[in-house]
């Protein structure tokens, strides 16, 4: 019959341990209860402890040293759990704090202490650490550097509609360690994004032959404040260090007409070069050669004006002279003439008055005679006997000549 059978007086089938009527029942005993416990806990833990009613009634002894070996138990997990709390942030990370999921603080380089898991977390962050970005290409792979890169991150097109083969490396590092965890889930593929999209936009405004030319510093400074500004409007806490342009190139199908178009424009500029430089020294050459003639010119003209002012006043010095004195003035006209005469010539034929004889005077040789450097004897000369008549003839006619210029 179970113990809880109609007629059934107890029996000792209590299940709560209790005796006699069933009108005494009542819940169970909460001593008892934290009694048993602690007898399991001593079993455990080494602690002495009986079964049956002479344990439990000896056993408050027992009991009492149990209850200090779990309070000591308990302390000393209380002090492992608390030693958990104690992190140290290394110089260059930043130790982000959290208390139940919820952003705290931000705690410097150093020791620190903090509530323990669950209740508070700390994430270190490495503000120093540059990191690097990749646009067109992988430095991890010599593939795409050998075959072109990343066509669908290199290829953009320009304002001009051409397509260029753009590859850079943007380099950054975290600025603020709690913007760089919680406001943007995905910082470095934020960063990654925006860096395309800053690049597609400034070289969409330039022209082909400025990104491939002397471009490409200007390029690279306009990406990387295009860069930071998207990263300040989303609040990611990272901060752009560089932006490095690799190369800048024609895609692959069109490099060689490209390469040639490149070559003819150098060799337009360096034929360009070397005309300005030959113009530069042939002008001036001719310039100085006009000058030159015209100052040659110009004295040619003041020679000429001088000369005839010269002889126009001469004559009018001699026209004057010859009105006073005709006869004078004649004579010594006619001297200076036979002078200018006499002295381009080395040979004299002289008439002789009254004869037939013509005397002839070597010059050259006489005034040779004069130098005091030369002793030179001159010999005396006869005018020779001209026995011919046609030459007598010819001499008589020269000296009536004379003779009627002189009665003039």
């Amino acid at each position: 019959m179970a113990w809880n059978e109609p007629g059934n007086s107890g029996g000792g089938k209590n299940p709560w341990g209790g005796g006699g009527n069933n009108s005494n029942q009542g819940p169970p005993d909460l001593d008892q209860i934290v009694k048993d416990w602690q007898r399991k806990l001593s079993r455990i833990f080494g602690g002495k402890g009986g079964g049956g009613g002479d344990s439990m009634g000896g056993g408050d002894g027992g009991g009492a040293v149990s209850s200090t070996m779990v309070t000591g138990v308990l302390i000393l997990l209380a002090i492992v759990w608390g030693a958990t709390g104690i992190y140290i942030v290394e110089p260059a990370e930043r130790g982000v704090v959290t208390r139940f999921g919820k952003f705290t603080e931000v705690t410097q380089p150093g020791p620190h202490w903090h509530l323990p898991y669950p209740v508070e977390d700390v994430e270190k962050v490495d503000v120093d650490q540059v990191r690097k970005v990749e646009v067109g290409f992988r430095s991890t792979s010599a593939s795409t550097r050998d075959t072109g890169g990343v066509p669908q991150e290199s290829q953009m097109l320009t304002q001009d509609e051409n397509i260029v083969d753009i590859r850079f490396a943007v380099q950054y590092r975290v600025k603020e360690a709690k913007d760089y965890l919680y406001n943007v889930k995905d910082p470095d593929s934020t960063l990654r994004q925006a860096t395309e999209t800053a690049i597609r936009e400034v070289i969409g405004k330039s022209r082909m032959d400025f990104v491939l030319t002397e471009g490409q510093s200007t390029v690279a400074d306009g990406t990387q404040t295009l860069i930071q500004d998207i990263l300040d409007r989303y609040q990611s806490g990272l901060i752009v260090t560089s932006v490095n342009l690799q190369s800048a190139q024609p895609p692959r199908e069109v490099k060689p007409a490209f390469e040639d178009a490149i070559k003819a424009r150098e060799d337009e500029q360096r034929l360009k070069n070397e005309a300005q430089a030959y113009a530069n020294g042939v002008v001036p050459r001719a310039r100085g050669a006009a000058a030159r003639q015209m100052e040659e010119a110009n004295g040619y003209k003041a020679r000429v004006i001088a000369q005839a002012e010269g002889e126009a006043a001469r004559f009018e010095s001699v026209l004057s002279e010859y009105k006073r004195a005709p006869l004078v003035t004649r004579q010594r006209l006619y001297i200076e003439a036979m002078e200018s005469v006499m002295s381009n010539t080395t040979k004299v034929m002289v008439d002789v008055k009254g004869g037939g004889n013509i005397m002839y005077l070597p010059l050259d040789r006489m005034v040779g005679a004069q130098q005091p450097t030369q002793n030179i004897s001159v010999p005396t000369l006869e005018a020779p006997v001209i026995t011919d008549s046609k030459t007598r003839r010819d001499a008589e006619e020269r000296r009536r000549d004379l003779r009627s210029r002189e009665a003039r």
